[in-house]
């Protein structure tokens, strides 16, 4: 009986959870995470800054005219034209929305429901193009509607991405066919 005995005295207790030194690693891992998320948003705000100098946006005129084209989907951002990473925020053109384009002979009407709307004037576009990618989101290629537009002394590319692709195409056309009859226009005046 003898062995029984030594066996049941070497048996130990699991060890306790130090629940004090994991509280802390909790705590100190949700500052670390508010420190990060903080600093990500005065970095957000140091560029709106920065781009304090780009003009209002425009709104849109009374009466725009008949709709050429209207489209529903989301607005993916704007950027420097030519930089796909340089995001432009000031005016809330980096804030990512539904959207609801409409073109007419005025122009481009970018009605984004929570955030500004916004109007391009048929004299500032200058390209649409199909593209797979615009700050932060990247697509299948050609997923993507992005239209080049002047606003002020800078070049914007805009990312709209059409809730039925296949739309994307007849804006391109569009949009390039306007530019060119504006273009035409103007040089025979």
């Amino acid at each position: 009986m003898t062995p029984v005995i030594l066996l049941a005295a070497e048996k130990k207790s699991a060890e306790v959870t130090d629940w004090a030194a994991r509280i802390g690693w909790l705590v100190g891992l949700a500052l670390f995470v508010a420190l990060v998320y903080w600093l990500m948003r005065e970095g957000w705000k140091w560029r709106g800054t920065l781009q304090g100098d780009l003009p209002e946006l425009p709104t849109a005129p009374a009466d725009p005219g008949p709709a050429r084209l209207t489209l529903s989907g989301r607005y993916h951002g704007s950027t420097t034209a030519g930089q796909w990473l340089d995001r432009i925020v000031a005016h809330g053109l980096g804030t990512r929305s539904r959207v609801r384009l409409t073109l007419t002979d005025a122009g481009l009407d970018v009605v984004r429901p929570g955030a500004s709307d916004f109007f391009v004037p048929t004299a500032a576009l200058r390209e649409a193009r199909l593209d797979k990618g615009i700050a932060g989101k990247v697509l299948t290629e050609g997923g993507l509607l992005v239209v080049t537009w002047a606003h002020g002394d800078k070049l914007l590319d805009s990312g709209f991405r059409s809730d039925h692709a296949a739309e994307h195409h007849a804006w391109v056309d569009a949009v390039n066919s306007m530019i060119n009859t504006t273009t035409t226009e103007g040089a025979e005046r």
